[in-house]
């Protein structure tokens, strides 16, 4: 990722909220020598420095267990307009750009083919974000026979984080403009 100094972004805890408050993450693998790209929710697991989600089985992407992958977050972003006073101040020297926050996790890929370790996955993810709501659903609130039927129908991938790195392209501050029609 091209990231300039000033846009570089080193601290480790900012970099976790995001993927935290943002766990969609693309996972980029190869398949046959093309990128290949699956939007999965994550977990971000702090103390073991790792990312854990779940495919369903049919997705070939647990396959290309052992290869080196790349995760993308993406937290808020938007277009922002050049502010009137700093175009007055700046003789017009101001264009338009656009705002974002973005992180970066490379490691490896792993696949794990195992029910409890799968259940604990998908009762974490559940917890987390059912926790905010009024009456949270719990993974037990399914029938038992049915859960089993699921979890027998996913894969488990986990990825150590062997880097990561963020741009906050935050400047200007996010002001945008209500998008008009697009033109051809």
């Amino acid at each position: 990722m091209y990231c300039p100094a000033r846009f570089t972004q080193t601290d480790t805890g900012l970099m976790h909220a995001l993927i935290a408050n943002h766990p969609l993450g693309m996972l980029v693998t190869h398949d046959d020598g093309a990128p290949d790209a699956d939007h999965l929710p994550f977990a971000l697991l702090r103390e073991q420095g790792v990312l854990r989600a779940h495919v369903a089985r049919g997705n070939p992407v647990w396959r290309r267990a052992g290869q080196e992958v790349l995760v993308v977050f993406r937290g808020p972003s938007g277009y922002a307009t050049p502010d009137r006073i700093e175009k007055v101040e700046k003789n017009g020297r101001v264009v338009p750009t656009w705002t974002y926050e973005v992180v970066h996790v490379h490691g490896r890929l792993r696949a794990i083919d195992d029910p409890a370790w799968l259940r604990a996955l998908v009762e974490r993810q559940t917890d987390h974000q059912e926790a905010a709501l009024p009456d949270p659903w719990s993974v037990d609130d399914a029938p038992p026979a049915y859960t089993a039927a699921l979890l027998g129908a996913i894969v488990g991938i986990e990825i150590a984080i062997d880097r990561i790195e963020g741009k906050w392209k935050t400047e200007p501050p996010l002001r945008t403009a209500a998008p008009g029609p697009v033109k051809a």
